[in-house]
Order: structure tokens, then C-alpha cells, then sequence
């Protein structure tokens, strides 16, 4: 048996690589910050070690569930749904061609949804509905998106300012989730878009409603 064919069987074998990986960009970054003269050798290290910290927590689920544990208690650990973890880091198999799903979002997909509800504090109803598909158009007519934005206004209070978003790939559709806070509560602004970057979904969600939903 080769070592490459050891370290396949080995449910940990991806968990070890990445965390070896990490310490040693954590190692990289400790020399970096006692030598640096301008600074840019620390960010450019720190970036390194950002990028090896991500990979670190999809390389333990995968060794979790390699050994038997359900996403419910992954998503417990994680703090969100069973359903958002397997979103997140499951591999699903696409029924209709027995391939790998696509978990690559849209690229500029964070932006565009970010966008949608700068568009929707600004009164820009038509901007938004140019941004639907045909679907969502007809369920949600122009004039009546000003009415919609009030009864969210009613409800939360006045929009302050919008956190980081996140997109996740859900089959044909990239779905993002948007931070918002308005005056009286945190709220979650989820867009989906269709591959042709038009927005088949558009809803305001308490936390508790965009985890199960």
C-alpha cells in the first residue's frame, strides 16, 4: 500500500494535512512579523494564514462524518441548522447526472444582493425589479415593492447599515444571506439568483427563520 493510499483510508488524514498547513503559516507569520521592515510581508503572511485557518474547520467535518456523525450534531457544534451544514460542506450528487453537485456561487453574487437593498432604503423600486426574473416579476409587481419595504420599516424600524453577506451554492441557485440592522431588531436580507444572475428570491427573514428556512 502506498502512502497516498494510507492516508486515503484515514478519516483524519485531511483534518492533519490542513492543520499542519496552518502551523506552519502560523510559524511563517511569528518570523515574518520579527523581520518585517514595511509591513506588507506581515499582510501577505496573515492573508496565508487566513486561507489556511479556512480550510481547516471543512477538513474536520469531513473527518466527523467520516466517522459516523450526523450533520445534525455538526450543525449543533456550528451553531446552525443540520440543513445550513450540509449546505455549507456536504457533497452532494446531482440526480440527474450522478455528478458532483456545482457549489461555486455566483461570482459577484454577494455584490448584487448587497446592492438589492441599498436599492430598496433608496426607493429605487425600479432598479430591483429590473433585477428579477419573470417568475418573481409577476408575483411581485414594481409598485408594489414601496409597500413592501414599509411593512418591513413598520415592524424592525429604520435601516441602519447592512453586514458582510455570504453566498452558498444551492443547486441551480446561489443564495445569499445579507446582515441587516435596522432600528429595532437584526434582520437577514436572503436573495437567490438563477444562473443567468436574476433574482428568483428575494425575502427579509428574522435569524431564527433564515436558520430553518
Amino acid at each position: 500500500m502506498t502512502a497516498r493510499n494510507a492516508n486515503s483510508s484515514d478519516p483524519s488524514a485531511p483534518l492533519a494535512e490542513s492543520a499542519a498547513q496552518l502551523t506552519a503559516s502560523v510559524e511563517s507569520l511569528h518570523s515574518v512579523l520579527a523581520a518585517d521592515a514595511d509591513g506588507l510581508a506581515a499582510v501577505r503572511a496573515a492573508l496565508a494564514t487566513r486561507r489556511a485557518a479556512d480550510a481547516v474547520v471543512p477538513a474536520a467535518v469531513e473527518t466527523a462524518r467520516a466517522r459516523g456523525r450526523t450533520w445534525q450534531e455538526i450543525g449543533d457544534i456550528l451553531g446552525i441548522s443540520r440543513q445550513a451544514a450540509f449546505q455549507r460542506f456536504g457533497h452532494p450528487v446531482d440526480p440527474r447526472t450522478g455528478g458532483p453537485m456545482n457549489k461555486t456561487p455566483l461570482p459577484d453574487a454577494v455584490h448584487r444582493a448587497a446592492e438589492a437593498f441599498e436599492w430598496m432604503q433608496a426607493g429605487r423600486w425600479h432598479d430591483v425589479y429590473a433585477s428579477f426574473d419573470e417568475t418573481m416579476q409577476g408575483k411581485l409587481p414594481e409598485e408594489q415593492l414601496g409597500s413592501v419595504w414599509a411593512q418591513v420599516v413598520a415592524t424592525v424600524g429604520d435601516f441602519g447599515a447592512a453586514g458582510t453577506p455570504a453566498a452558498r451554492r444551492a443547486a441551480d441557485y446561489t443564495v445569499v444571506d445579507v446582515p441587516l440592522s435596522f432600528e429595532a431588531a437584526e434582520m437577514v436580507g436572503r436573495v437567490t439568483y438563477d444562473d443567468a444572475g436574476k433574482i428568483a428570491g428575494f425575502f427579509v427573514l428574522t435569524p431564527e427563520q433564515a436558520k430553518s428556512f
